[in-house]
């Protein structure tokens, strides 16, 4: 979604009234022209229709370091995964890429730790710029290697004081790990009430954080300037008392905030009144950096080889859109629940719609490769096995549809089974009927139900799922994108209608 809304774009001075201040008996007044600059949410390593990637991010963040020392450059997260690399290296190519960049500031998002958490730990220590999350600890409660709450910046004697928050949820929609995360609002308060005794004369929070949780931070009274991602808008918002960036997704636009800053000294007190410009940048109208673009250049080569080659054609329109994947049966949604059902023995397989990424329509015909593959399935999820009760297949598919509304991830696209649900009825009691071959399941009965790891552990509220016996798990599961490679690449040609396996009454 794109929406840039401007409120009150002032051409006074915010904060303080300057010239009030100025007709006191003022001791010092200083200017101080500084600028921030914010990408978020950057998962692919090269452009597409040439716009975005990391090589066109490093030739916008070198002009803005050469157009001015006083720069701060923020990274609000979402970027080790998901992508298509990412599935063969965990993310390691990224950590290069920004290292070319090397951002002042990078919060870790939620998809910094869909690898767990050693792989976290160890693209952090591969990293030469710094981590922020103030609300971020490892098990013992201690703050992790090269990781810090906040910090103050001196541009030019104006002491700019910087808090990174990650997303308290993280732990319930990533891989399992001991980290913990505190709640956003009590670290942001405690973090910015010790900037302020630090002397931080202007505040920015740099955030991972859905919009609900954005408009509090931003009507909270705590910082000046809020730089957030995770919700993947274009946003520009100020109200002359705070500002509220996303810079979109992708780095297509990447957003920069020139400050105007006053500086009064009076009476041994210092006050700050302060006036934004914004500049959001199209990616597009960049100078790809050469650092970064050898950088893709070379992953590019080195995979393109192997992810091209076809490995089947489909009969028919083939739906990965993200809109239906996440409301509805779809046949990529079928063809990639067959897969898991094949790979596993199960009996049936439920996987959550949002683990398809592509938001692509294939027209008849097309040829289908390892890339397009890894492109749908980019989490680098591996199969699982569970054995649960016919009552769990219910919970877990009322956890499936509990959301349908709002087209969450968690939307089952299921196999060797019909599911009847209601909409209308409340989240928790939708499911109107299962069948099995023809036979209505047995809530008593014990079923082996084929999905992926992220969801056996609970991921996307699937905590039924985790209640039997499992049976491939942990380490013995294989890369569900592979294994749906295996597949089609076995069926030759894909021929899958939609065929009511689920069904709104």
């Amino acid at each position: 979604m794109v929406a840039i809304t401007r409120r009150l774009l002032t051409t006074t001075f915010a904060a303080t009234g300057v010239q009030a201040l100025l007709g006191r008996r003022a001791f010092a007044a200083d200017m101080v022209k500084f600028t921030l600059v914010l990408v978020n949410d950057i998962y692919k390593m090269g452009e597409e229709k040439g716009r975005g990637g990391f090589a066109r991010l490093a030739g916008v963040v070198a002009a803005e370091r050469a157009r001015s020392k006083n720069v701060l450059v923020f990274h609000a997260g979402d970027t080790l995964s998901p992508s298509l690399m990412s599935g063969f290296d965990q993310g390691a190519h990224i950590i290069e890429l920004l290292n070319v960049s090397k951002p002042d500031v990078f919060v870790p998002g939620n998809h910094e730790f869909d690898f767990g958490e050693a792989v976290y730990r160890k693209r952090v220590a591969e990293a030469n710029f710094p981590f922020f999350a103030a609300n971020l600890r490892d098990a013992k409660g201690a703050m992790l290697p090269k990781h810090q709450d906040h910090a103050i910046f001196d541009l030019a004697g104006l002491k700019i004081g910087v808090v990174g928050i990650a997303l308290a949820a993280t732990k319930k929609i990533s891989a399992e790990n001991s980290l913990v995360f505190a709640l956003e609002m009590d670290t942001l308060a405690a973090q910015t009430k010790a900037l302020r005794s630090e002397g931080a004369d202007f505040i920015v929070a740099c955030t991972h954080t859905p919009i609900d949780m954005d408009y509090e931070i931003a009507r909270s009274g705590l910082v000046d300037v809020l730089l957030t991602g995770h919700d993947h808008d274009l946003r520009i918002e100020y109200d002359g008392k705070a500002v509220m960036v996303e810079s979109g997704e992708e780095g297509q636009y990447i957003t920069a905030i020139d400050f105007d800053a006053m500086v009064v000294t009076q009476d041994g007190k210092r006050v700050v009144s302060w006036r934004p410009h914004f500049r959001p940048t199209d990616s597009a109208e960049a100078t790809p950096d050469p650092a970064a673009l050898a950088i893709v250049k070379r992953y590019e080569t080195e995979l393109a080889q192997q992810l091209d080659v076809e490995i089947c054609k489909t009969a028919v329109e083939l739906d990965s859109r993200t809109a239906s994947v996440r409301a509805e049966e779809t046949n990529m949604g079928d063809l990639v629940a067959d897969a898991i059902r094949a790979s596993t023995g199960a009996d049936l397989a439920i996987t959550n719609g949002g683990g398809i990424r592509a938001n692509k329509l294939y027209p008849a015909g097309s040829a289908i490769t390892r890339r397009d593959i890894l492109t749908e399935l980019p989490f680098g999820n591996s199969t699982a096995l569970v054995e649960i009760t016919g009552e769990d297949i219910v919970a877990a598919l009322e956890n499936g549809l509990s959301q349908v509304e709002n087209r969450q991830g968690r939307f089952p696209q299921v196999s060797g089974m019909v599911v009847a649900y209601d909409p209308r009825e409340p989240a928790g009691s939708r499911v109107v009927s299962v069948t099995i071959d023809g036979k209505p399941l047995d809530k008593l009965a014990r079923y082996k139900v084929g999905s992926n790891d992220f969801m056996v552990k609970g991921g996307d509220g699937y905590v039924a799922l985790g209640k039997g016996k499992v049976l491939i798990g942990g380490t013995d599961g294989k890369l569900l994108a592979n294994e749906v490679m295996v597949h089609v690449k076995r069926l030759g040609t894909v021929d899958l209608r939609a065929q009511g396996r689920i069904t709104a009454l």
